[in-house]
């Protein structure tokens, strides 16, 4: 398939599990790529895996920085503008609740929440008319999480926020959904899934963890063109964990 021919996407946190398989499967469809990640040798890596060309730009810093937010908004113009955003840079630290600090607070919503908003922010004017984003949800902001009080409340967010995003950009023909994934092993989430893991599988209906490429393959399809009628969605990726 080559849905994403002529076609430039953004993806934040691209050198993690999620944001590396989604890199993966929308490059081997022919899309011209903006890649950011905070490791700039994970992103140097994946640049090399993708046998990335001219066509694949990469910014490496902290996605909370305006001044990263700005490279990644020249970088998509020097490519024609952007037909997909997927901002799935994150964080998901542990604490309950007892002992979250302000901090910590602050921490995973400048990242999960904050960010989003101003990169989306600075690529209105780029985006071309029927674009597509795709932001990052969570089976944690349906249903609370413990110990993740402020994850569960930046992802919460998140469907609203892109829900209004559709409402609001809907007239350009540009559409607006989210993904939400349940327990998906990667990097970020190693910790508490080798703590908790074989519990969250237990309360799933399909009995066991997701993957990166099954979260990539869902965000691809609100990507392309096939889902050129939906708007507004929360697919839920979680093996059925939202309703246990």
């Amino acid at each position: 398939m080559s849905r994403f021919a002529d076609k430039t996407v953004v993806i934040t946190g691209a050198a993690g599990g999620i944001g590396a398989a989604l890199a993966g499967r929308l490059r081997a469809e022919g899309a011209r790529l903006v890649l950011h990640d905070l490791a700039a040798e994970a992103l140097a890596s994946l640049d090399e895996s993708l046998h990335a060309g001219a066509d694949v730009h990469h910014v490496a810093g902290d996605i909370t920085d305006p001044e990263v937010q700005a490279a990644i908004v020249r970088a998509a113009e020097e490519l024609g503008g952007v037909d997909g955003f997927a901002p799935a840079a994150g964080i998901y630290l542990e604490a309950p609740l007892a002992e979250l600090t302000l901090e910590q607070w602050r921490q995973t919503l400048a990242i999960n929440l904050d960010a989003v908003f101003a990169l989306t922010s600075q690529l209105l004017p780029v985006l071309n008319d029927d674009a597509a984003i795709v932001t990052f949800a969570s089976v944690a902001g349906e249903r609370g999480s413990k110990g993740h009080a402020h994850y569960a409340a930046s992802k919460g967010a998140i469907t609203s926020f892109t829900r209004t995003l559709a409402l609001e950009l809907g007239h350009r023909g540009i559409r607006a959904n989210t993904v939400a994934p349940g327990i998906i092993r990667t990097r970020m989430t190693d910790g508490s899934v080798s703590k908790h893991g074989d519990a969250w599988a237990a309360q799933t209906p399909l009995g066991r963890h997701g993957t990166a490429d099954e979260t990539a393959a869902a965000v691809a399809f609100l990507l392309s063109s096939d889902a050129s009628f939906i708007t507004g969605v929360q697919l839920d990726v979680n093996g059925g964990l939202y309703m246990s």
